[in-house]
């Protein structure tokens, strides 16, 4: 089974610049793409970015492109999201898992971690 642990979520004011991580506990993490995707309050879990295996290749939901950054550290078994300019409307719980394809979002593992939590204000 593998654990995926997301951090680096937190209170950030519009335009302001947050980090996060996710940790992975997959043993062939260097082969996997991974992920990155949000639930706001009352909306369905959605896409925001994701990175190939190598992090040669990656991807962006429109409403993020050019203000997020995914990135990898096969070392450390982690994948960040670099979120700048911030928005309001970015506010959301953040995951991570693998997805099944680079060309596609669908995630691979049928868990999912406790998310982190990112609050934007206005």
């Amino acid at each position: 089974q593998v654990q995926l642990v997301e951090s680096g979520g937190g209170l950030a004011q519009a335009g302001g610049s947050l980090r996060l991580s996710c940790a992975a506990s997959a043993t062939h993490f260097s082969y996997i793409h991974m992920g990155w995707f949000r639930q706001a309050p009352g909306k369905e879990r959605e896409f925001v970015a994701r990175i190939s295996s190598s992090g040669d290749s990656t991807y962006y939901a429109d409403s993020v492109k050019g203000r997020f950054a995914v990135s990898r550290d096969n070392a450390k078994n982690t994948v960040y999201l670099q979120m700048n300019s911030l928005k309001p409307e970015d506010t959301a719980v953040y995951y991570c898992n693998a997805v099944t394809e680079i060309t596609a979002s669908n995630p691979l593992y049928r868990s999912w971690g406790q998310g982190t939590r990112v609050t934007v204000a206005s």
